[in-house]
This record gives structure tokens, C-alpha cells and sequence, in this order.
């Protein structure tokens, strides 16, 4: 593989600050007010010079979410070798994945409820995709006992991005995150293995 040419690096790193500012005006103003003349002009390049990256808002979005699952999916696997056992592991993803839905509302906004050019749940996902899957799927592996894991991956995936968007809306007692996750856990996802 050959080293990426000055011009390739200059892109990527265009690219790259034209995501940034979409990320950071999202974080502090809504996904809303993004637009591409605003990032335009946060940024100092013109209107042709974003299109030349991205052509339009939506594939911004979709670079945000991509980034998103990205850091998700690295966030997820640190914390899970971090633990001391699988059940203490599972315990920690769950709860890590509430901390970035709660720590990065825009990204996670751009990941899981703005329309994205991103195909879920096959073998044609985008790598980071795949990856924040693996990531949780891999906690849940050794707890689930004889029950599918990729369902059970996607039961508790389904419960923890329902916790919190319904959290970050406000819908849900602020003070009973903890208790919340605990009946997850306790009630619905993972079961030790004979003799765990």
C-alpha cells in the first residue's frame, strides 16, 4: 500500500474539518442548523469547495454517523477488555453505550435518527458499523447462555437505544438511570452460563 499523496492528505483533511464543524455545530445549535451555507462560512470555503467533499447535508450526516458507530464501537471494546469478568464486561458496555448516547446527543442524533445512506444489519454494512455490533456482541457472547446471540445483541441494543433517546427526551426519570439499567440486565438480556 502506497502513502497517501500531499493532495490526498490535503482532501481528507478538508474532509475531515468540514465534518468537525458539522458535528460541533450540531452539538451546540441542532442538527437544524446545519446547513451547508453555515458550514461554508464556519469554516471560510466556499459553497463548491463542501460539495466537492459532500453532496449535500445528508451525506455530512451520514460521515458524522459513520464516525459515530467509529468511536462507538472503539469505546465499547475498551471498556470490555477493561473489565475483570464477562458479566462485569457486559455490565460496563451497557452502561458505556447510555454514557455516549447521553455524552454526544448530536452524533448520536446523526447515527440513529437522522436518515443516513447506511445499510443496517447486513453483510454489506460499512465496517464501523459492523464493528459496534461486534462490540456489543462480544460483551453478550459469554452471558447468554444458549440463546442466539445475535438476537439477544439486538434485543439489548434495541432497549439501550430506547432508554436513551427516551432519556435524552426527557421522558424518563433522571434519577433512576442506574435502576433502569440494572432491570435490563436483570430482567431481559443475559444469563449466566451453567456454573457462572
Amino acid at each position: 500500500m502506497t502513502a497517501p499523496t500531499r493532495r490526498e492528505r490535503e482532501l481528507a483533511q478538508r474532509r475531515q474539518v468540514i465534518i468537525d464543524a458539522a458535528r460541533a455545530l450540531a452539538e451546540a445549535e441542532g442538527w437544524e442548523s446545519v446547513t451547508t451555507r453555515r458550514l461554508a462560512e464556519r469554516i471560510e470555503y466556499s459553497q463548491p469547495v463542501l460539495y466537492s467533499h459532500f453532496p449535500g447535508k445528508d451525506a455530512i450526516v451520514t460521515a458524522v454517523a459513520l464516525e459515530g458507530f467509529g468511536e462507538l464501537a472503539a469505546t465499547l471494546h475498551g471498556v470490555r477488555t477493561a473489565a475483570g469478568s464477562a458479566d462485569a464486561a457486559a455490565r460496563a458496555v451497557a452502561g458505556a453505550y447510555l454514557e455516549f448516547a447521553r455524552d454526544n446527543p448530536a452524533r448520536y442524533e446523526a447515527m440513529f435518527s437522522l436518515p443516513v445512506d447506511l445499510t443496517f444489519a447486513s453483510p454489506e454494512a460499512p465496517d464501523p458499523l459492523s464493528a459496534c455490533f461486534a462490540a456489543l456482541r462480544d460483551a453478550l457472547a459469554p452471558v447468554v447462555g444458549d440463546r442466539d446471540v445475535d438476537t439477544v445483541t439486538e434485543v439489548v441494543w434495541s432497549a439501550l437505544h430506547g432508554l436513551a433517546s427516551l432519556s435524552r427526551a426527557g421522558r424518563l426519570r433522571s434519577d433512576f438511570a442506574d435502576q433502569r439499567l440494572a432491570v435490563l440486565w436483570d430482567g431481559l438480556a443475559p444469563v449466566s452460563p451453567p456454573g457462572g
